[in-house]
């Protein structure tokens, strides 16, 4: 049952919450992390493995028929929700501590895991609750929330932390967090019917497979009767290639274990893919991601390095969240104007040419490259010019990837089915975080290595063969997406 026509101060401001709410905990997860990493003078390498916190978003997609047929939307929301404002909370107490990076980059992989199944079961609320021509009106509005949950956490987080310590930044993290949960808890409405128990979900064979299969490659990897000649950022990386190997050579067995035919898993999957233009739009969504992931890996340590960690949280907050809104704003009206087919090589195009413009940055600043990094007090100060270019280049990002976000969530809820549209659109997202999952471990090697500067050439090299398939995608139009059904 869809509740769409209320006129509500809660009506109109849910969809809001709620994709604040899914920004959020990525952010922290994603890129504060990378920040706190730095900041404790973690190796570039060892921060070039962040991009492994995202694979639970590549792997959502096993567990997210259980969320679709288990219990309701709201309530996997508010589950996962308290349980994140309890990390959050310990993570504040285990920074006071002396092993406090391994012990929070366990808490944030955990972390992961409940954000994923949370942006799961928000997808599949907004979807449930709002008509499709209401999803395109919205676009806009649950972009600009993810993009404001981004850079309160790059920005106001970061700021806190740079200030008055980690401990601080993450019980601000709580307090906020926190705040939205007990607000979904008193405004959301149910909008269908329970599908069975939450504690059903501890009966599912494929989801328990997962965590069995998971805990074992980690157990053996830390208990090599030999040591490899690899760092372990290298061995982590080779370890996650050879299991997407052994996924791709025993695809036939899983199939027929986990994808029996009239299961659900079975039809959420084949429904996806079973459909003309699929290996088109399956490609481009696996090649979208790589280059950014690259670049956005990087960004905050590369600001950390050019000495601008006081400087990082208000060039956030006041420069890229304005301007990330912005375009937000302006992507989705464009699409709804333009339609999709016309917005989308345009947006992608600008959102992938920051990767050019950090490039020329990171070549133009060499000198407090050299002098900063690594180093508490930097050795060379920025100019006024010089803060002032950084400032403009990670504006011109966060409004270019404001628009190319926009573009991309329209495109893949056109990519949904009526029945499975949680599951849909975790396939979808997933594939799309699994491209540039193995591109944003490398990134710490290229980075270490070579430099910035050629890391964020080669990001945007890696953006181009997406590009290269845009004109012959499928489903741009709102005509073709009613007739995929």
């Amino acid at each position: 049952m869809r509740k769409n026509k209320g006129s509500s101060f809660h009506d109109r401001f849910w969809p809001f919450t709620t994709y604040f709410a899914e920004g959020f905990p990525y952010s922290i997860i994603r890129s504060v992390s990378a920040v706190f990493f730095r900041d404790m003078k973690v190796s570039l390498e060892a921060i070039g493995l962040t991009p492994l916190y995202g694979l639970p978003w590549v792997l959502k997609f096993l567990w997210a028929p259980q969320v679709d047929s288990t219990a309701t939307k709201r309530k996997w929301i508010f589950l996962t929700e308290l349980l994140l404002v309890g990390l959050f909370f310990f993570s504040s107490f285990a920074a006071l501590l002396p092993g406090s990076v391994k012990i929070i980059a366990i808490l944030f992989f955990v972390g992961a895991a409940l954000s994923a199944t949370h942006d799961i079961a928000i997808d599949g609320y907004y979807m449930e609750r709002l008509e499709t021509s209401q999803q395109a009106l919205h676009v806009g509005t649950r972009t600009m929330a993810y993009r404001i949950a981004m850079m309160t956490g790059t920005g106001l987080i970061v700021t806190v932390g740079a200030f008055f310590g980690w401990p601080a930044a993450f019980g601000l993290a709580t307090l906020l967090f926190g705040i939205v949960a007990l607000y979904h808890l008193l405004s959301l409405k149910e909008c269908s019917s329970d599908k069975g128990s939450l504690g059903a979900l501890f009966k599912s064979r494929p989801l328990w497979s997962v965590i069995l299969l998971s805990a074992a490659a980690v157990w053996g990897f830390r208990h090599l009767p030999f040591k490899l000649p690899l760092s372990p950022a290298q061995g982590i990386t080779l370890l996650l290639l050879l299991f997407l190997l052994l996924a791709a050579l025993l695809r036939k067995p899983l199939s027929r274990r986990f994808l029996r035919e009239g299961s659900s898993y079975s039809k959420a999957f084949l429904t996806y893919v079973d459909r003309p233009g699929a290996m088109v739009f399956l490609l481009f969504i696996v090649l979208l991601r790589p280059g950014e992931f690259m670049m956005s890996t990087m960004v905050s340590p590369f600001l950390i390095d050019l000495g601008f960690k006081v400087h990082y949280g208000w060039i956030s907050g006041f420069i890229g969240l304005p301007l990330s809104i912005l375009g937000a704003l302006a992507g989705g009206w464009l699409i709804s104007r333009y339609g999709l087919r016309k917005t989308l090589t345009p947006f992608l195009l600008l959102q992938n040419g920051s990767n050019l413009v950090y490039m020329l940055l990171a070549r133009t600043l060499v000198p407090l490259l050299q002098a900063n990094t690594g180093l508490t007090t930097p050795l060379l100060q920025a100019s006024p010019l010089q803060l002032a270019a950084v400032a403009s280049v990670h504006g011109f990002d966060q409004f270019s990837s404001g628009l190319g976000t926009a573009a991309l969530m329209v495109y893949l809820m056109r990519l949904c089915l009526p029945s499975y549209k949680a599951t849909h659109y975790a396939i979808g997202s997933g594939l799309m975080s699994a491209g540039g999952l193995v591109a944003g471990v490398l990134s710490g090697f290229i980075a270490q290595r070579w430099g910035y500067a050629t890391l964020f050439g080669i990001s945007f090299l890696a953006s181009l063969p997406a590009m290269a398939l845009i004109p012959f995608l499928p489903y741009l139009s709102d005509v073709e997406n009613e007739k995929k059904g």
